[in-house]
């Protein structure tokens, strides 16, 4: 194995990705990262899709693929130099002018002049005509005005049954305010209860300070992937939390998570991270019931 190699396969190791993963990430075939991460570079088609393969691998993993290059640029073959041949300008012909052109447009000028010339003068006759007739016709402008008269209390309307009294509106309770408490370490992700349970709360991913690769799946770690991919910067990704949510970054430092606006704390370095984001479901007595039951998350640890 290559030293190139050993660096792309350590940083996939660390965070959590197949050779299966990585080709559905990098729609590079198995076989040819298979053979970046051993150096058999003879497999791959030519030594322009060597380089190519491997700064599309860097990206996927989190690296930075110019630097990569570059410290192993003896170990990637060099991709051939094309040949650029610079465009031979073209003079434009010159227009040349007949004296029968210069006639029609000076005829085409004097024309759009008395086009010109007669719409001033009909729009001025047209305004001076309708200010005119507007004189001449008065409109009865009455203002209409609505005025609205309390009922008055008497004691016929007191024996009719009739009732003055304004109707009391229900004023809403206030909501809880957001929740994020640490509860537990499940593998290597640090699992965070959100209340106040009953509510829907809103998870928001927003990519800050560059590109960076982001995995997401509903329940657990093994779930249905809901996002798996690179994220460029400024990118945002939003959840609605009905279920527990696991969230996978290449960097840390890259991204913000926030739940109803709440900062989940993950860290801030420049390394990978696993949260799992886990919704209350009701309050039982001595404390909440969590969306995920204690038997499964210790057979889960012990997995």
């Amino acid at each position: 194995m290559s030293d190139l190699g050993a660096l792309l396969r350590k940083a996939r190791e660390q965070r959590g990705l197949s050779l299966d993963d990585l080709q559905e990430l990098t729609k590079i075939r198995k076989r040819y990262l298979e053979a970046i991460e051993t150096g058999n570079y003879d497999i791959l088609p030519g030594n322009f899709y060597v380089r190519a393969f491997v700064k599309n691998y860097s990206e996927a993993v989190g690296l930075d693929p110019d630097e990569v290059l570059r410290l192993y640029q003896h170990e990637v073959p060099a991709s051939p130099v094309d040949q650029t041949v610079e465009p031979i300008p073209v003079r434009k012909p010159r227009r040349m002018k007949s004296q029968a052109s210069e006639k029609f447009g000076k005829i085409g000028f004097n024309l759009l002049i008395w086009c010109f010339l007669f719409l001033i003068v009909f729009v001025v006759w047209y305004y001076a005509f309708s200010k005119d007739s507007g004189d001449t016709k008065k409109v009865d402008e009455t203002p209409i005005t609505d005025v609205s008269k309390k009922p008055e209390v008497t004691d016929n309307n007191i024996n009719a049954g009739t009732s003055t009294a304004p109707i009391a509106t229900p004023t809403p309770t206030p909501q809880e305010p957001t929740t994020v408490t640490f509860s537990s370490k499940v593998r290597k992700a640090d699992k965070y209860d959100i209340g106040p349970a009953g509510v829907i709360h809103k998870v928001e991913l927003k990519v800050t300070g560059g590109r960076n690769w982001i995995g997401v799946r509903a329940g657990s770690i093994t779930g249905e992937k809901l996002f798996f991919e690179n994220a460029e910067d400024g990118a945002v990704q939003s959840y609605d939390l009905t279920q527990p949510l696991h969230i996978n970054v290449g960097r840390a430092d890259l991204i913000e998570i926030t739940v109803d606006g709440v900062l989940v704390p993950d860290g801030d370095r420049s390394t990978s991270k696993q949260l799992l984001l886990n919704p209350l479901l009701e309050e039982v007595e001595g404390g909440m019931e969590s969306s995920i039951p204690e038997t499964t998350e210790e057979q889960t640890q012990s997995q």
